[in-house]
């Protein structure tokens, strides 16, 4: 209303003075806007919680997604009591907290109806005001999975769940979450099996597991479901799948095995266990959500039904276990000091992901490799692909790698229309570069009598069946590859990852006794994403990808498709005169190369058509990885297994 009045003054000057002496009480007389205040919440304190917290859950009705919790916690103090509902997930770097689908909620104290206020501030707080002399407040509330992609992920379906604790819990403000102790109940559906690393093996509908301290809790979060399978990989440990049919279970010997020789790579990495036993939760659907969050004695693992059944086309899905796994040492045993927090309101800090997340990204190829997860040949064509896109992106002209661990807090994976020139949470791909950059540059200049492996065997072994959490710094990541290799390494990391840095980090490559070249045929790699998709990769071409029926899944930002006006959104009905196909759309890159007459397209854009023209002649344009060198080079060494 001011800002309109100040406006109107001024592009209509001939107003009277009196009228204007009338206006401007009105100005004056509107309520000035004060911040709002919360009330005061109890900051963490590292002092135990007097007392054994009972949540009750019931997560039967899977036809609706919705659980139905009873939490109850004995009274420490009279007068205001806080609960709080997670809000900082450990693994989601952000504060993804759901408390959008907590719902239903009643408070009770001695079994009294007792009002609850939320805070004006911390929408994630609830206050109570508790009499003296009273014993037990109790709190009954549904959590509603969501029912539709859309509404976030499916958590639930007629064949298999997935339990987080965090989002059917709150916990009492003041305590530092590993001092509150927590027994726990479960209703599963009727004849469906339970997995959770609180109790290792396969459980059954209904459980009632030993009392844990609430970070212990928050990090074993369990699946259950109708048909489930369990094999052993190790001692302590067990690949448990829950499947959207029976048959979806018919792992093969040798898959398996692969999965045998992960646990046993991975331990040879890194010389010791941080955790007393684990669970692989493999959700194998096409209804429930995917997933891939790290905890230390498990991780939740969710991909296509598929997993097992069409597992030669399908490498990039074998990808996930190795990179969840080794978060058990990279993030939850090591963990940048700004990533620890004392409970789930305080903010966590993001600056170190690209060791957190970006060398995690290495080990997980890497471990894919070694294991046979996935053959050496299939994890090259992916570091093709992601070589290729850091050395395409235009971002990287702007915007430091550094300056993506932000993104998690700023956008929590939202869908961005300009991810080549915006930069979208880079620190794990391009971090990873960086990562083979060190590896292979401690190799050469120690004769390949050191590599990376001496890195991850010192900074995140030690200590074994110890997990507890160990902090650290940028500081400590350079002092740790000193020992390996004196060298420069502040410098190293704060050029590739501080600074605003267009050319990508790819000296591995030549080091690695590869280069990277592109020719009209695409790798494997990108041949199995274009079947999955039913698209087609043009990314270094035409400068655009295209997904199903001609949708325009992106556009790379002053590419040949932005010039001609495409985005993302966008449906090609037609190539040059015809009905769209995939193929039909490269044999026009390949003929324009030839007849250097641009690529003409019909365009749907919402519910306009227009012709676009594209004069691109370049052909069609794929990364590879040419090995170069002779004999067994350092890039063969890193991705070989260790005996």
């Amino acid at each position: 209303m001011t800002r309109y009045l100040a406006s109107f003054v001024l592009v209509t000057p001939l107003i009277p003075a009196v009228a204007l002496a009338q206006l401007q009480p009105l100005t004056n007389s509107l309520p000035q806007a004060q911040p709002p205040i919360g009330e005061q919440i109890p900051a963490a304190r590292d002092v135990a919680f007097p007392g054994v917290i009972q949540l009750q859950v019931d997560a039967s009705d899977v036809a609706h997604g919705i659980v139905q919790v009873t939490e109850t916690i004995p009274v420490t103090q009279t007068g205001q009591v806080t609960l709080l509902y997670p809000k900082w997930i450990p693994g989601d770097h952000s504060p993804t907290g759901p408390i959008d689908k907590l719902a239903g909620l009643t408070i009770s104290v001695d079994g009294q109806a007792a009002p609850w206020r939320r805070d004006q501030v911390d929408v994630f707080a609830f206050h109570i005001d508790v009499p003296a002399g009273a014993h037990a407040i109790t709190a009954k509330f549904q959590y509603l999975s969501p029912t539709r992609a859309n509404q976030g992920r499916i958590q639930a379906t007629p064949e298999m769940l997935s339990l987080q604790w965090d989002k059917v819990s709150l916990y009492p403000a003041g305590y530092y979450v590993r001092r509150l102790p927590y027994a726990v109940s479960v209703v599963y559906p009727a004849g469906w099996k339970s997995a959770t690393a609180l109790a290792p093996g396969l459980s059954g509908d209904r459980v009632t597991y030993s009392t844990t301290d609430y970070e212990t809790l928050v990090d074993s979060p369990a699946i259950a479901g109708l048909y489930m399978k369990s094999w052993a990989l190790a001692a302590d440990f067990n690949l448990d799948v829950a499947a959207d049919e029976p048959r979806d279970l018919d792992a093969k010997p040798e898959q398996i095995a692969a999965h045998r020789r992960l646990v046993d790579q991975a331990e040879r990495v890194f010389g010791a266990r941080h955790y007393d036993h684990y669970d692989f939760l493999l959700t194998l659907s096409d209804t429930l959500g995917g997933e891939g969050l790290e905890h230390h004695r498990s991780s939740e693992d969710g991909t296509d039904a598929d997993y097992f059944t069409n597992w030669d086309a399908t490498p990039d899905a074998r990808n996930l276990l190795p990179h969840e796994y080794t978060h058990s040492w990279d993030g939850k045993y090591r963990r940048p000091a700004d990533l620890w927090t004392p409970d789930y309101r305080q903010p966590m800090g993001d600056s170190l992901l690209w060791v957190y997340e970006g060398q995690t990204q290495y080990w997980g190829y890497v471990l894919q490799a070694r294991s046979g997860l996935a053959s050496e040949k299939e994890t090259l064509d992916a570091l093709a692909e992601v070589a290729a896109s850091y050395q395409n992106q235009p971002g990287k002209s702007w915007r430091s790698t550094e300056d993506t661990t932000n993104d998690p807090t700023m956008s929590q994976r939202r869908a961005e229309g300009w991810r080549s020139w915006q930069r979208a949470e880079d620190y794990y791909s391009e971090g990873q570069l960086t990562w083979l950059d060190a590896d292979q540059l401690i190799r050469e200049k120690t004769n390949g009598r050191r590599s990376l492996d001496d890195f991850a065997r010192a900074f995140f072994g030690g200590r074994d069946r110890d997990w507890g959490v160990k902090t650290y710094n940028f500081d400590d990541v350079v002092a740790a590859l000193n020992l390996v290799l004196p060298f420069n390494w502040a410098a190293f990391l704060r050029e590739r990852l501080y600074a605003v840095q267009p050319k990508a980090p790819l000296d591995w490559i030549e080091r690695g006794g590869y280069r990277l070249t592109y020719t009209a045929e695409p790798n494997g790699y990108v041949k199995e994403g274009e079947t999955a998709s039913k698209g087609v990769n043009l990314s270094y071409s035409l400068g655009l990808a295209i997904g199903r029926d001609g949708a325009v899944s992106s556009v790379q930002w002053n590419g040949p498709a932005f010039a001609a006006g495409l985005t993302s959104g966008a449906t090609i009905v037609a190539v040059n005169g015809r009905d769209y196909d995939n193929d039909g759309l490269r044999r026009a890159v390949t003929h324009a190369a030839t007849t250097h007459q641009p690529i003409r397209l019909i365009v749907k854009q919402q519910d306009e058509y227009r012709t676009v023209s594209i004069p691109y002649y370049g052909g069609l344009r794929y990364a590879h990885l040419e090995k170069v060198a002779k004999g067994r080079t350092g890039l063969d060494r890193l991705l070989a297994m260790k005996s």
